[in-house]
């Protein structure tokens, strides 16, 4: 719960430091994402029977990223009913699965309002993964939870996934999201142009 508390600060702290300074720090929030990255491939690197684990992945690898993307689309589909905005762009938000960086100034191109809430909504996402991870896994199993994070579990949530599900996740987690990233620029074109 602690973990829980630090990530509450530091992002308060940011908010604050953002609003009250000049300060740039340009592409140093990407420099430690890789760095993370890198870390948790020399992890997953050092440890035994790597070849053992990618084998136990068996279906549940292509199976969770499935179930995701229809989670997330029947979530895109609540969500604008609920909104009462076009089904097209409930879907085509959803399809972000969380890459807000994407989501956003794709959708954009089509809608600025649109762009906007697609980058909120999937930010959001991401946020809320790294809040209610440890919280949710208490209930679910670790590596159902891991559809939470959407694309975003091959990276920014990668590190929170592996120090609360334990190393064994690590590689669902990046299957997971090297494959929904791969889908959503394409399904988020698709669905714009139906």
């Amino acid at each position: 719960m602690s973990f829980l508390y630090l990530v509450l600060t530091s992002l308060f702290l940011g908010l604050l430091v953002g609003k009250y300074t000049t300060l740039d720090f340009g592409n140093l929030s990407s420099i430690m994402l890789y760095l993370l990255i890198f870390i948790i491939g020399l992890d997953v690197g050092r440890s035994k029977g790597l070849r053992e684990e990618i084998k136990k992945l068996g279906r549940i690898a292509l199976i969770l990223p499935v179930a995701t993307v229809f989670g997330s689309l029947l979530g895109g589909l609540l969500a604008s009913l609920l909104a009462g905005f076009s089904l097209k762009w409930g879907l085509a938000i959803s399809a972000g699965f969380g890459w807000y960086s994407l989501t956003g100034p794709l959708l954009t191109q089509y809608s600025p309002i649109y762009g906007v809430i697609g980058f909120l909504a999937n930010l959001t996402r991401e946020v809320l993964t790294i809040i209610f991870y440890p919280l949710v896994i208490k209930k679910v199993p670790k590596e159902l939870a891991v559809s939470m994070g959407g694309a975003t579990t091959m990276d920014s949530t990668l590190p929170v996934l592996v120090k609360f599900g334990g190393r064994e996740i690590t590689l669902i987690a990046f299957v997971h999201g090297f494959i929904l990233t791969a889908l959503a620029p394409f399904l988020i074109s698709l669905i714009i142009q139906l």
